[in-house]
């Protein structure tokens, strides 16, 4: 069964799962952005296996994260929560030291109705370790969500004043800074810092920040603005909440999208955007060896990350054919400047706005392929191998989530990803359904 919300604008429900990873996933680009933190994952054994084989980490590694794995007596009450977490917290303190541990609930502390948000402020006094509770379970996000659950429980952490000499000052909110929420590596963070900051756009600070005890100060009225379109809780979060006012804008993917995105600011802070026309034809010009391979060639979304709309936007400005844009799930308000970009992109393009299916079903996605036949799809592991065989190019869509992909310099990153199965296949003809094919992923 299909629903079709608004057949103006080419959005389409269909009732397909969710059909990405898990959302503890996220544990594993977390737990080294933010450097003074401990992930607990509190989950069974198949959590355990999921973590181990997701993240590839040796047993000598010590990384900052490990795993709760509930037993028999936990999930038949036998046992009390409270102080087997207080057991495994304590031990964590002791041998680990860190600033703040990260409860990650699954899908089993949601079956069994595991008290983890009352627990958590009583152990929190006793051991005098932050602790910090996110829900992160398989049952109701996509696996970038994790990110969002873990942020949007962060935001309630951030202080509102900053102590000096043991008092408190409220003087210090300037509606001339900003705060962007959204973890990134550190030397993508630099570099959109440097691009705000030669536009005289002051940051007060990023969430998550490097450390707990360095979090933005947030108040009343403050600025917000995101840099990924999955984190729509956190967005929520912070401006029910902590009354912040948020900035929609496109996300800095692609030199399109960055340019987009640091104008918004400039627009809200009443700057005038200096040299952006500029910079982004720069980037455009370095790109144009990777735009001449894609460009005419067609691609198709079968929905993963929730990136597949901004990264839909930049291949048609770069000359591709989407044919169809699949995405788990979708905030229309928050990634509202993004489908208007979007649109506008096709607009200038002269192409045809591609068809939006908020959780697809797969089954009908693959006959959807079948027909079209199109030159790349970017799609979750479980449907790579499966499309490979039977002559599609493919692309791991999970690659796009950890590679480096945000502002200008980066957009090259984009185009080596888009364009190495299309690389890779010249000169192949493509197989029949019927010949096996081992792709090179």
């Amino acid at each position: 069964m299909t629903l079709s919300t608004s057949k103006s604008t080419g959005f389409e429900c269909e009732t397909g799962n969710y059909h990405t990873f898990c959302p503890i996933s996220c544990v594993s680009w977390l737990y080294q952005k933010i450097e003074d933190s401990f992930f607990l994952v509190i989950g069974t054994k198949t959590c355990g296996y999921f973590l181990q084989n997701a993240m590839g980490v040796m047993i000598f590694a010590e990384p900052r994260y490990a795993m709760a794995e509930l037993e028999e007596g936990d999930i038949s009450a036998q046992l009390n929560d409270y102080e087997e977490l207080k057991r495994l917290c304590l031990q964590i303190k002791k041998d680990r030291q860190p600033g703040v541990i990260f409860w990650i609930g699954t899908c089993t502390t949601e079956i069994i109705k595991m008290d983890l948000e009352g627990i958590a402020p009583k152990l929190e006094a006793e051991i005098n370790i932050p602790i910090v509770v996110a829900r992160a379970n398989g049952l109701d996000y996509a696996f970038t969500q994790g990110e969002d659950t873990v942020l949007a429980a962060m935001a309630h952490r951030c202080p509102d004043h900053q102590y000096q000499h043991d008092t408190k000052d409220k003087t210090i909110n300037n509606s001339n800074e900003l705060v962007i929420f959204g973890s990134l590596p550190e030397n993508v963070v630099k570099q959109l810092n440097y691009e705000l900051y030669k536009q005289g756009i002051n940051i007060r600070g990023w969430l998550p920040s490097n450390r707990y005890s360095e979090l933005p100060i947030i108040q009343t009225n403050d600025y917000v603005i995101g840099v990924n379109p999955f984190l729509s809780r956190t967005a929520t979060t912070l401006m029910r909440k902590r009354k912040a006012k948020l900035i929609s804008a496109p996300f800095p993917i692609g030199p399109d999208g960055t340019k987009a995105w640091i104008t918004k600011i400039c627009q809200v802070f009443n700057r005038t955007p200096i040299g952006l026309e500029d910079r982004e034809q720069e980037i455009w010009n370095h790109l144009e060896q990777y735009t001449k391979l894609i460009r005419g060639k067609s691609a198709f979304f079968m929905g993963d990350n929730l990136l597949e709309i901004s990264l839909a936007r930049f291949l048609i400005r770069c000359g591709m054919i989407v044919y169809e844009v699949g995405i788990p799930y979708m905030d229309k308000r928050y990634q509202g400047a993004e489908i208007e970009l979007l649109r506008t992109t096709c607009e200038v393009m002269k192409v045809k706005m591609p068809k939006i299916v908020e959780k697809p079903d797969n089954y009908n996605q693959l006959d959807r392929i079948r027909d079209l036949q199109p030159d790349l799809v970017i799609t979750g592991m479980a449907h790579a191998n499966p499309l490979e065989a039977r002559g599609i190019n493919t692309k791991w869509s999970v690659e796009f989530t950890f590679a480096q992909i945000h502002g200008f310099t980066n957009s090259k990153e984009i185009l080596e990803l888009i364009t190495k199965p299309l690389r890779r296949n010249i000169g192949n003809t493509k197989t029949s359904s019927n010949e096996i094919y081992i792709p090179q992923n």
